[in-house]
């Protein structure tokens, strides 16, 4: 009877050996799998050239968390949040950042294709109106007879209306002057117009950076005066989002540890602080973020 239990016990012990072992050589074939598996290609657009808000993107490339997902994003400027969308929309990017707001006019239009915000990266829209006290605004009320700088393409003065008349503010009484964008700082630094539309994050500083004095700058942005709409999104290609669903969590994981990082990271911090992107061209570039 000893002999039988033994061997019994034997037994099962062989086949718990022989089972870990299959287990194991599965779980090493699974491994070897993965590894041998490349990564899959993804092509990511901003709407404009790398500046503060991309941080989140430019940190989860440089610091390999969009490799660590298995994916290999290449980024692509577009020249505008309308430009990003459509890539999106055909397929030749799979991801971008773009303003929602955008987002929400060409999803209005009657056959667009369904594509969705999958990611927020900024709760608040960073439109304001910047101005200089030097010209006798220091309310958003003293705007009245004033004259505002318009760049063109804008999509702030769209909702510009509506945040005046919520703040008893006649639209028609702000002159607009239209501008290209890249002379919306200097020729408010000039002195040719009262005020400029822009990004809060953005204007100031590039105010500030061409010698105009910070104690000068008025900043009204509308998240401060009732405007209730959202930022900046990060939206997918829908046959992307159908086929690889797994290939969106893990872009979005990135970012989002991105994000982390630009919000802990010191230096990010003062890079994040400056009008563009001031991390050595050459990281950015071997990262991918840039041409």
């Amino acid at each position: 009877m000893r002999t039988r239990r033994t061997n019994a016990i034997r037994f099962i012990l062989a086949s718990l050996a022989g089972l870990c072992g299959i287990v194991s050589l599965a779980a090493r074939s699974a491994l070897a799998a993965d590894e041998a598996r490349p990564p899959l290609a993804i092509q990511f657009s901003l709407d404009r050239p790398i500046e503060a808000g991309a941080a989140p993107f430019v940190m989860a490339s440089a610091r390999g968390l969009f490799s660590a997902e298995g994916l290999a994003v290449t980024t692509n400027i577009a020249s505008g949040s309308p430009d990003a969308i459509a890539r999106v929309a055909a397929g030749s990017s799979d991801f971008a950042l773009v303003d929602i707001n955008e987002l929400i006019r060409f999803r209005d239009k009657p056959g667009a294709p369904p594509i969705k915000a999958v990611f927020v990266l900024f709760n608040k829209s960073p439109y304001a109106i910047v101005a200089r006290k030097s010209r006798g605004i220091h309310a958003l009320s003293d705007i009245e007879g004033k004259t505002l700088g318009v760049a063109e393409s804008d999509l702030s003065i769209r909702l510009w209306p509506a945040l005046a008349r919520q703040n008893g503010i006649k639209p028609a009484s702000v002159k607009q002057n239209k501008i290209s964008a890249a002379v919306r700082e200097p020729i408010l630094s000039a002195g040719q117009v009262d005020a400029v539309a822009g990004f809060s994050y953005l204007s100031a500083v590039n105010l500030r950076d061409r010698g105009v004095p910070a104690d000068d700058l008025a900043v009204f942005r509308y998240a401060d005066y009732g405007c209730e709409a959202y930022g900046f999104a990060v939206i997918v290609n829908p046959a992307l989002a159908a086929k690889k669903p797994e290939a969106v969590k893990g872009f979005l994981r990135a970012i989002i540890a991105g994000t982390q990082l630009a919000i802990s990271d010191p230096d990010v911090r003062q890079m994040r602080s400056s009008a563009g992107w001031t991390a050595d061209r050459e990281t950015l570039s071997s990262s991918g973020c840039i041409p």
